[in-house]
């Protein structure tokens, strides 16, 4: 058999080498050999004409269904590692295969096939990934030898091929796509233990109990997935029975791939490839017993070549898969992984608190899911952002409290013990994905002594200013109390503690009965200037930042004055006062919704008039020890 330079090269990267007389001499059949996804394969009807004279052996294990070496089908129902594949004619290596969940948590997939050799191990990994020993390998189209296998890699996946005596193996991975073929003396057919051997289905003796993660043999139960259609994908499965596979028929049975595909796609949402997976795993299989490349096919299911997920790294927690607006993959979280997350409506683990130190993690693909960017996430202080590990796709917000407080702020709780408040917030949004708190109690200090706090507002009990807009002369002036009548004004020889409620009234005078004020913001800075980084929000467009729990706006744009009240704070490592920014407008009832429509459907302040929008009248009040 000739062959030119391109076609050389390509089987020198094949998957199911025999040798290059038991390949088809088209380059377009190779390449149907490597876009295939969940398959472990090993040749053996049909195979006299194909290999000339030599034996070959195929298995296929296609999503979580075996199709062993007699085409038996069973199912693998857990997330355990197996022994796939190991006989006495290559000995000394045994390959290993590991199933995980996807999308839901009673359905398990391929995940990764791992050859143990007896000086060491490789695993072909999710995307292309190559772990030589536990330590990441960097693998080409040219290949490297590793414990005297050679390792190569392209576009469509990952190919390893260890040759002992007459015999030579060839395992094939691409992240969905695994498939094994051996190739040995003709009427020598070798012994295959391990799934791709079963004949009976029982799985008990091929588990590696030592190797799968603890309760990885758990059952789970799902919902019923609303959007499967069983009907339309039993028709796309029985395609496999039509032209242009039915000359495929003869060498290869395709009553076990139309199980599998039926199977998975009447109980899992036909989503991450799954749709061309069944159809490409025969026609890999096919491509072994006839140079007739069918390309037909691709172009009648809408099937592309490209490998699925190839080059795109996952972590140990997540699967790649489609996107859910239906533009590209991603990383996804493992059903099983995220399901207390989810049922707890976290998005990571709590805060962790030692000492000064203070760091909170979250989960990249719970982020990804609610459409969140970690680069757009940070503290009080803007400037304290998030870092996403590499590997992990751990998304980790931390921060020394002893040299940078990173906008926290102390509160006080009835248990004497001073609270490290601080929270994840999304840029441009006020609203805290993630609250925690870090508490320590004072030792040895006279609490009342240490929390004291007064409202510093010059020689009188509020803050005053004076605004001039167009037609309107008001006054405008913030009152502090320490009751909710409202009767006790707090003045500067009131003591106050942290976390005590205080209650608030902003005023205009000198304005008729037909104009409203209305409170467009308030925020907290250490600093007197409205722009320090450190800022804590209250009010956003006339709304309460609803993730403080200890404030409530009473009445806003109902008339010339408006009221709130919260728990009072310090910033946590700032020895300065508190500074109180509000924002005021105002709207003329008449033409104008005035009330801020804080529903949970528009939070948002309906309209006030637009000159006033651009330099909105401030008011200050500060507070400290």
């Amino acid at each position: 058999m000739s062959h030119s330079e391109s076609d050389v090269t390509l089987s020198n990267t094949a998957v199911l080498t025999c040798s290059t007389a038991c390949l088809p001499a088209s380059s377009t059949m190779l390449r149907l050999l490597f876009y295939v996804t969940a398959v472990l394969h090993v040749c053996t009807r049909g195979v006299a004409a194909l290999c000339q004279g030599d034996q070959c052996t195929l298995c296929t294990v296609s999503g979580h269904t075996v199709i062993t070496v007699s085409d038996q089908a069973y199912a693998v129902e857990d997330r355990c590692v197996y022994s796939l594949l190991k006989t006495s004619s290559i000995p000394n290596v045994v390959v290993k295969a590991r199933f995980q969940e996807r999308r839901r948590k009673d359905i398990s997939f391929l995940d990764s096939v791992t050859l143990s050799l007896s000086n060491g191990k490789i695993s072909l990994e999710q995307g292309g990934r190559v772990t030589v020993d536990d330590t990441e390998e960097t693998i080409d189209s040219t290949g490297k030898s590793f414990h005297s296998v050679d390792v190569s890699k392209n576009q469509a996946g990952v190919t390893a091929k260890f040759t002992h005596s007459n015999y030579d193996m060839t395992v094939f991975f691409d992240g969905y796509t695994a498939q094994i073929h051996i190739k040995g003396p003709s009427g020598q057919a070798p012994t295959v233990e391990g799934l791709c051997g079963n004949s009976n289905g029982d799985l008990t003796g091929d588990k590696l109990s030592e190797e799968g993660e603890e309760g990885c043999d758990t059952d789970h139960n799902d919902d019923t997935d609303d959007t499967s259609d069983c009907s339309g994908m039993t028709a796309r499965c029985n395609l496999l029975t039509q032209a242009p596979f039915m000359t495929c028929h003869s060498n290869v049975g395709h009553t076990p791939y139309v199980t599998a595909c039926t199977n998975t796609l009447c109980h899992y949402p036909a989503k991450d490839g799954l749709k061309c997976q069944f159809l490409e795993a025969y026609a890999r299989a096919c491509s072994l017993y006839s140079d007739d490349a069918m390309d037909s096919w691709r172009t009648s299911a809408a099937c592309s070549p490209q490998a699925y997920c190839q080059g795109q790294f996952c972590s140990a927690e997540e699967f790649c898969g489609d996107n859910s607006n239906g533009d590209g993959t991603r990383c996804h979280c493992r059903a099983i992984f995220a399901s207390p997350y989810r049922t707890d409506d976290t998005l990571g683990d709590p805060a962790v608190c030692d000492g000064s130190s203070r760091s909170v993690s979250l989960v990249g693909c719970l982020l990804e899911d609610k459409g969140i960017s970690y680069s757009k996430l940070h503290l009080y202080d803007k400037t304290c952002t998030a870092n996403k590990d590499a590997v992990t796709h751990r998304v980790t917000l931390s921060f020394d409290s002893s040299e940078k407080p990173c906008g926290t702020m102390i509160r006080m709780n009835s248990d004497d013990e001073l609270i490290n408040k601080n929270a994840v917030l999304q840029e441009g949004s006020s609203h805290e994905l993630v609250d925690f708190t870090c508490p320590f109690v004072i030792p040895d200090i006279n609490i009342d002594f240490a929390v004291n706090i007064k409202v510093k507002s010059g020689t009188s009990s509020s803050s005053v200013a004076y605004v001039s807009n167009g037609i309107w002369d008001y006054v405008l002036t913030m009152k502090a109390y320490t009751d909710a009548g409202r009767t006790q004004a707090v003045t500067q020889d009131t003591h106050l503690k942290l976390n005590q409620k205080v209650w608030f009234e902003l005023k205009a005078d000198g304005l008729n009965n037909n104009v409203a004020l209305v409170t467009h913001a308030c925020f907290a800075t250490h600093e007197e200037s409205a722009e320090s980084t450190d800022r804590y929000q209250l009010i956003t467009n006339g709304c309460p930042n609803t993730d403080d729990k200890t404030l409530h706006v009473e009445s806003n744009g109902e008339g010339h004055s408006n009221y709130f009240s919260f728990n009072m704070f310090q910033f946590s490592g700032k020895s300065g006062d508190v500074y109180l920014h509000c924002q005021m407008s105002l709207c003329i009832k008449s033409k104008e919704v005035c009330v801020p429509d804080c529903s949970q459907n528009g939070r948002r302040r309906r309209s006030v008039k637009s000159k006033q929008k651009e330099n909105p009248p401030v008011i200050i009040l500060a507070w400290g020890s």
